[in-house]
This record gives C-alpha cells, structure tokens and sequence, in this order.
C-alpha cells in the first residue's frame, strides 16, 4: 500500500511538471548498466510519442525522459521503454527498484534489438524470481486496442529466422512487462531514412507500439 501511495505521490508530482508545459505525462528510455548500448534507436521513441499523439488522440512530452533502473525518479513514469543490442546487468538495489516499480502500477517494455536476450532474461529473475516470462496469446487484449493484430507481434527485421514473439510477466493477474522478442519494433519507430523499412512495415511498428502504450496506460489507470 505504501508503495503504491509513493508510486502515486510522485506521478501526481510529475503530472503537475508536465502539465505547465501542457503535456498529460511523459515516458522514459531505461539505462542501465553493463555495457549494453540502452541509448540505441534515437528517434525511435520521439517517432512513437509523435504516432500516438497524433493517432490516438493522445498527450504526451514530445521527448522521452532517460531513467536509470535504480532510480526513484522512475516512479514518475507511468511506462518506460528499454531496449539494446548487448549486455546488461542490475544490482540487488536496482532490481528490487524496478520490481517496487512494476508491482506499484508501472509498466516496462523490453525490445530485443538483437543480442538482448540472453541478458534481459535472467536480469529480469532478479527482478521476478517466481515468475517466468510467458507467451501471450493471440488473443490478449494487446494486441487487439485500437489496432488489431490477429496473428500477435508483427515481423519487423529479420534475426535467427524466428518467428516473432510477445512474451509477459504477470503479477497479480496485471501484465507488469512485455518482451517483444525476434521482431524489433524500436527499429520500425526510426526515421524512415535509418534503416530504409518499406512504409507499411514502419506503419506496422508504430501501430503495435501504440497499442502497447495503450494498454499500458489501461492497466496504470
């Protein structure tokens, strides 16, 4: 309870920051540490803001924060955004930071860019222990916001010849993380001119990260 109180206290104190500059609320990039390049995809999330503020009717900063995962201040974040190509590593105090985070209403997008899983997976167990990632179905309610994708993630860039994958902790029954996994989304957000993605695949990125901030906005509130 306390917790959460805290999650709120400092989310209403960030809203009001936000709000002078007449913005809803603002959401952040994850650095971490170990080495892995948590800055990749520049443009991808200011890319995404710029979609759902336009597409969704939606309110938010036009510039991503960054938080560090050991961070109070990523109380303040009602979603927060991590990706990379390489290592990562959490503390003990930074992973139970993220987990007082997740479980007080936060929410976290992990976006392999390729080489981040086998990393991101068992940095996670020291954030859940109990729990393992799983896939969702077809048919979860990410998939289906304003858009509508009936086969799940949809395949951005190629990797290891995989197919796509979204997979989910759930605490609570409230999907606290979701992975998208052999897809990479966060290129699809890029400026157009960065990786030279046809259109409708950049459309196809941009819409299901929009429907996964969607959702992540329905389970906060």
């Amino acid at each position: 309870m306390k917790r959460s109180l805290l999650f709120l206290y400092l989310f209403l104190i960030c809203g009001v920051l936000v709000a002078q500059q007449k913005y809803s609320f603002k959401i952040a990039k994850l650095k971490y540490n170990g080495g892995g390049d948590w800055y990749a995809n520049k443009t991808s999330l200011p890319n995404l803001i710029k979609f759902c503020n336009q597409s969704l009717n939606m309110n938010i900063a036009p510039e991503e924060g960054v938080v560090e995962v050991g961070s109070p201040e990523i109380f303040t974040y009602p979603f927060v955004h991590m990706t990379g190509h390489g290592n990562v590593v959490f503390s003990d105090a930074e992973a139970q930071n993220l987990r007082n985070y997740l479980i007080s209403g936060g929410f976290l997008h992990i976006d392999d860019n390729y080489g981040l899983d086998q990393y991101i997976r068992n940095e996670m167990k020291k954030v859940f222990p109990e729990y393992e990632f799983v896939e969702l179905p077809f048919d979860h309610p990410i998939y289906s916001q304003k858009y509508t994708f009936k086969n799940g993630l949809p395949k951005i860039h190629e990797h290891d010849n995989k197919p796509p994958q979204g997979l989910g902790i759930i605490h609570k029954g409230r999907l606290v993380c979701f992975y998208s996994y052999e897809t990479d989304l966060g290129n699809g957000w890029e400026d157009a001119e960065v990786h030279n993605d046809p259109e409708n695949k950049r459309q196809e990125a941009l819409q299901m990260g929009a429907n996964i901030l969607a959702y992540a906005l329905t389970q906060y509130l």
